[in-house]
């Protein structure tokens, strides 16, 4: 193959492709590849490395060193050039490897005799598997075409790999899609599930990755992309003249089906002998790294349209997409490297739980999750890459652990964890028509947090006194365009019938940040969380801010409306938003339409600045609402989105309960109503402490009232404060101990 030719490629892959067909071990097969890839090519050394795990590689075949340091070589990610080509994911070319920076002797191998070096990943949508290594005595750097060759040769590797050809002894070569695997993540939502897989994006195993009729593949080809090219105008006609972010999504579409290039880079990679599917895939794992690599956020925005359009032509010319039929389980539990509300809320509440690779505790897909009341995993690296549909899995959200696959022991040991869960919920259903009294008469109002119209028949169900929280903007994230004005009365209307009278606190558009609108253009901030979100755009764009108010106000037909603005940071914010309000009241009562009963104006507390804001401020807000998962984020200046830092804090330091009991004197002071919505108010140590601290409302998830309501009403409350009392004089950095020596001694355990 020195001449670089496609027929002697295609010979190299026909040999490759008859020695995977014979019968024998993994070990055997991998043998025989490299000699054969040497011969080709007419190296001296054929060796080929896989991952031992996610971060060590191990020689686990070679021609050409020493026999004897296969399975005992291993190497780091980064460690040498071998190292260096698994860590960057490109190919290294060197006519000197000896005299090449980051070159590593390895004195088992008897590699000293070799000069030249070529090293390629080997690689399958971004995720690299292994690296492929050809070395000679002579000084050679190796041509263009005997790169591109052997590029050709490592994809066939990996489709094989994937297929588990090369599954036998040595520790490298385990078999993919079918041992247990676990992998920690991240909790997004608490829970715990058991299922089986359900992918969002059903991954394409490519079982033909060696074809001998070029000329067949590329008609095969060319009949795909017309199929695809068909689909993406039937895309483009679909839509409404408002939607032009879709357009412009579906234009870069059309842009790259249309492309030459991309189509030239894949012709020739059929040349070489690949399939038309595993051309493709060749080509979107190119994409895959560059975007990795690329810092522009649009152009890294444009390869993942590359992507997303790979995965469709895959799924053509393999027959793998929906139209085949396959059926979801009965117990599906979603898998997907992320997902956004409206993609979610299309699966409706049959799922048992949800895992992404990426994610973020924050997004609105974990707050339609908390909304379901289950669990969600997020940042489970590379899961999508071994998941397939149907396997088994089971999910522990308080952990951040996803079992694929799991073994006996784990599948006994988690069943047990879920009937332990199961039997607490059956004890606090008869809690739930009972008031949150504590054994010293104080009486705490529970609520819940919202955000869909499927929330609200908890309300009944959880004993939730009303809701305490509404996110409105998840109304705008789940369409494709801007809500109507009489679409947005409908919604809150329907809130409010089935409140039936209970108070709904009305959080106005909460965007920005980790919640970017799919019809407005995303800026691009160095911190989003810090940046231009919720009352900052409604003060800066009143259009949409205005347009809510009035359907807010429509809604309330006579009824009382309770309205909330997020993120205020001053005094005069708060002042502007509630001008805004009394503006639109004005209008609305000069259209002649029917005014609420009364309108109450309040915000949510989430910076540490209001908490310090002027006297007037607090006499002003009708109520504030302790916003403490941005509180805390901010008052620690730990980003709830960064997992090496945000567990770092306790919400139950000592500085932080005494932030939260000095806004509850200054609201007591003021005569202001005052109540703590977040993660934490439903997590039973930390209601009780924020209860101590003279907080009376706390709003949370529907499905942690009941564990919250049934220790609230075991402790004295006035005891509980005097440990907490006493634990920040003693000058310790967080009371959760204290607190939790005390309830083992009133034989009350937090979590019951």
């Amino acid at each position: 193959m020195a001449d670089g030719t496609e027929s002697e490629s295609r010979k190299l892959l026909g040999r490759l492709r008859d020695t995977l067909a014979e019968e024998g071990a993994g070990q055997a097969r991998l043998d025989k590849i490299t000699h054969l890839i040497a011969d080709s090519m007419r190296t001296d050394v054929c060796s080929i490395y896989l991952f031992r795990d996610s971060e060590t590689l191990e020689l686990c075949a070679t021609q050409g060193l020493k026999p004897e340091a296969v399975h005992k070589t291993r190497m780091r990610i980064g460690e040498g050039l071998v190292g260096r080509v698994a860590g960057t994911g490109r190919p290294m070319n060197t006519e000197n490897a000896p005299a090449t920076r980051g070159f590593r002797y390895m004195p088992e191998t008897g590699e000293e005799v070799f000069s030249s070096f070529l090293g390629l990943p080997v690689q399958r949508l971004g995720e690299t598997l292994g690296v492929l290594v050809v070395q000679s005595k002579e000084a050679r750097r190796y041509s263009d075409d005997e790169v591109y060759a052997l590029e050709v040769v490592a994809m066939v590797l990996a489709e094989m790999a994937e297929l588990g050809a090369f599954v036998g002894e040595g520790a490298a070569l385990r078999a993919l899609h079918q041992q247990a695997v676990m992998y920690q993540g991240a909790t997004g939502q608490e829970g715990t599930a058991e299922g089986h897989v359900w992918l969002h994006e059903p991954r394409v195993v490519v079982a033909n990755p060696v074809a001998d009729d070029p000329d067949m593949e590329k008609s095969r080809l060319q009949v795909a992309i017309d199929t695809l090219r068909l689909s993406v105008d039937e895309m483009l006609d679909r839509l409404e003249p408002g939607d032009k972010d879709q357009r412009e999504v579906l234009e870069a579409y059309k842009m790259f089906a249309n492309s030459r290039s991309w189509m030239r880079r894949i012709e020739a990679d059929i040349d070489r002998g690949l399939s038309a599917e595993a051309a493709v895939e060749k080509e979107q794992s190119q994409a895959r790294t560059r975007m990795e690599q690329v810092p522009d956020a649009y152009l890294r925005e444009r390869l993942h349209d590359l992507d997303d359009l790979s995965n469709r032509l895959l799924r053509i010319l393999s027959g793998q997409g929906s139209e085949t039929g396959a059926e979801m389980p009965v117990d599906p539990v979603l898998v997907a490297r992320n997902i956004g509300p409206a993609e979610l809320l299309e699966y409706g509440r049959s799922l048992k739980g949800v895992v992404l690779e990426d994610g973020s505790v924050g997004s609105h897909a974990a707050v339609v999750a908390r909304a379901w009341a289950i669990p969600l995993v997020i940042h489970a690296k590379n899961i999508t890459a071994e998941a397939l549909n149907g396997d088994p899995i089971m999910v522990d959200g308080d952990q951040g652990v996803v079992h694929l696959r799991p073994e006996e022991t784990v599948v006994s040991a988690f069943r047990d964890k879920m009937a332990m869960m199961a039997e607490a919920q059956e004890r606090y259903v008869s809690l739930r028509d009972l008031p949150a009294v504590t054994k010293d008469g104080q009486r705490i109002e529970l609520y819940m947090n919202a955000g869909l119209m499927a929330d609200l028949p908890s309300m009944e169900s959880s004993g939730a006194e009303g809701v305490g929280l509404f996110r409105t903007e998840l109304q705008f994230l789940i369409r494709n365009r801007m809500p109507k004005r009489g679409e947005l009365v409908d919604i809150y209307a329907r809130v409010l019938d089935a409140a039936n009278g209970r108070r709904v606190q009305f959080r106005t558009l909460d965007i920005g940040s980790d919640k970017v609108l799919p019809y407005m253009k995303a800026s691009d901030e160095p911190n989003p969380a810090l940046g231009w979100r919720a009352i900052r755009v409604g003060l800066d764009k009143p259009g949409v801010m205005r347009m809510q108010l009035q359907a807010l106000i429509r809604a309330a037909k006579g009824r009382p409306l309770t309205i909330m603005f997020p993120m205020v940071a001053q005094f005069d914010e708060f002042r502007a938003g509630r001008e805004h309000v009394f503006r639109e009241l004005e209008r609305e009562y000069a259209l002649g339409h029917i005014m609420p009963e009364r309108v109450e104006i309040g915000t949510m507390l989430e910076t540490p600045s209001l908490a310090y804001a002027p006297r007037q401020f607090y006499e002003m807000a009708d109520f504030i609402s302790i916003g403490g998962n941005d509180l805390k984020q901010f008052f620690f200046a730990a980003d709830r989105e960064n997992e090496r830092v945000r567990r770092r804090y306790d919400t139950l330091n000592s500085s932080f309960l005494s932030l939260i009991e000095r806004i509850v004197e200054r609201c007591d002071e003021a005569g202001t109503d005052v109540s703590f919505c977040g993660e934490d108010a439903g997590r039973p140590v930390e209601a009780l402490c924020f209860a101590a601290m003279g907080l009376k409302k706390l709003s949370m998830r529907p499905a942690s009232i009941g564990p919250v309501k049934s220790l609230l009403r075991r402790v004295d409350l006035a005891e509980a404060r005097e440990v907490i009392s006493s634990a920040r004089e003693s000058g310790v950095q967080s009371v959760r101990q204290s607190v939790m020596d005390w309830l083992a001694t009133q034989g009350r355990n937090g979590n019951a």
